[in-house]
């Protein structure tokens, strides 16, 4: 047997596919483990912090997570065995510390007196439910660019996932929810996927014309007249989900994800300026008469406004303190007392809790996580051999990244909040579960640019020579 078509294991972590190239699936198990054990150990730590203890559901906890993992493993190992090794392991580590956090915050008296319940086993159950949905995205989905058939179909159910918020009651002054049956469902989780596609599939057919430039103005080539049309669309769109449902958060992931795969496909410097002048402009013109982003900008500007004026401590003000007593290295997991800023504690708010019992230390290893996973998903799309698959790659990368700059961003005040959930790591069904899906797909592309090219058919007259030798 000839050794390219030899499968085997070079005593090392790395098996060898059948092509000759190393698929790296022991190298993911490794790092499962400790990305399993990592957040076991965290659990143990918050236990012996609070109650002084080691925690009853410790083993339940760590054979959970570790089953989902292994499950994952096993299916990443049959159904895409070349895609990249550390996407798997790092969204189950953000998830697993995640819900370590969850369940820290559970544990507060403070929470428990406002008639907050329990919040980790229906977290624990959420993740249960979008490592399903991951699993079933790499088992059905045979080849990303099937997706691509489905271009503008996925613009009209992205968009009504988008309206549909607009007809249900705010929660806590943004129309972001819809309620079904007593369950609580955030579309817009959703709907950055499905936009994320159909934006690949229109800009892999119309890039040559955005690209195209009429005049060149300081150094920058303008885009024509009627090539604006597009992103003064989307624009508006934005704009209108800002006034009617008062989600700045959901507005800037719209936008931005635009923006940002406009650029990659045309390369034109002067999307982005267009992009950030338009944002500007609307974001500024919303917040001069909604009165829900206009109190988040003065929260932004001044979070301290409101301990000044009343005495009473608010949401900002309290991640600021939070933040501050962290110092280096933290107080200690289940040692701080960022339980105090409320009922978002356990959502929009939970990295105040990393930044004070983990300290800066533990604000920065968090990042790096989340910056490392955005960067294997654009290495992904640098490693695509189609253009729809880079663009997908792209798309789903920015709007992962995003949605982390905007949310870590709002709670450490550099810029207004904007009510979005940490990935994997907030409390939130929708968002957990789309954030699987999301690394599912990230994962069937990386498989397709990482397989081995199949061995050319050999040539007729090759044959015959080899008949005649023979």
């Amino acid at each position: 047997m000839s050794t390219s078509h030899a499968t085997g294991n070079t005593g090392s972590n790395t098996t060898i596919s059948p092509g000759g190239l190393p698929s790296r699936r022991n190298t993911e198990l490794a790092m499962l483990v400790f990305a399993v054990l990592i957040p076991v150990f965290a659990y143990a730590n918050v236990g012996l912090a609070v109650n002084g203890e080691m925690p009853a559901g410790m083993l339940g906890y760590g054979l959970g997570l570790g089953l989902m993992a292994g499950v994952a493993h096993l299916v990443v190992r049959r159904f895409a065995p070349y895609a990249d090794p550390l996407m798997l392991p790092i969204a189950t580590l953000l998830n697993g510390l995640g819900l370590v956090l969850i369940w820290r915050l559970d544990q507060s008296e403070r929470l428990a007196l406002r008639g907050e319940g329990a919040a980790a086993p229906n977290q624990l159950m959420w993740s249960a439910l979008g490592i399903a949905l991951f699993l079933a995205v790499l088992v059905f989905l045979k080849d990303h660019r099937i997706l691509q058939r489905y271009t503008y179909i996925s613009m009209v159910v992205a968009l009504v996932l988008l309206i549909l918020p607009m007809f249900f009651p705010a929660v806590y002054g943004a129309k972001i929810w819809i309620t079904i049956g007593g369950m609580s469902i955030q579309p817009g989780e959703f709907a950055k996927i499905i936009i994320a596609v159909f934006f690949a599939g229109y800009l892999m057919v119309k890039r040559d014309a955005l690209a195209l430039a009429s005049r060149r103005f300081l150094g920058l080539y303008l885009p024509r007249g009627r090539d604006l049309g597009p992103i003064l669309v989307i624009w508006a769109l934005s704009v209108l989900i800002l006034v009617f449902e008062t989600d700045l958060g959901t507005s800037l992931l719209f936008f931005g994800l635009f923006v940002v795969m406009l650029y990659v496909a045309t390369e034109r410097t002067s999307w982005i300026l267009f992009g950030l002048t338009l944002a500007v402009v609307g974001a500024v013109a919303v917040a001069s008469f909604e009165p829900h982003v206009q109190s988040r900008v003065q929260d932004w500007l001044d979070p301290f406004h409101t301990v000044r004026e009343t005495g009473d401590v608010n949401q900002p003000a309290a991640a600021m303190w939070a933040f501050g007593s962290g110092g280096i290295l933290g107080a200690g997991l289940g040692q701080g007392h960022s339980d105090l800023i409320g009922f978002a504690a356990k959502s929009d708010y939970i990295f105040a809790t990393v930044g004070e019992e983990l300290g800066l230390t533990g604000v920065m290893a968090i990042l790096l996580l989340y910056g490392l996973l955005v960067e294997r998903g654009i290495r992904t799309a640098l490693a695509a051999r189609d253009p729809f698959g880079k663009l997908l790659a792209v798309g789903l990368s920015a709007a992962f990244a995003i949605q982390v700059f905007v949310v870590a961003g709002g709670v450490m005040a550099l810029i207004p909040l904007t009510g979005m959930t940490m990935p994997f790591m907030a409390q939130g069904g929708s968002s957990v579960i789309a954030n699987w899906a999301l690394v599912a797909i990230l994962l069937k592309i990386s498989d397709t640019a990482r397989r081995p090219a199949p061995a050319p058919a050999p040539s007729p007259d090759v044959e015959m020579t080899q008949v005649v030798r023979s």
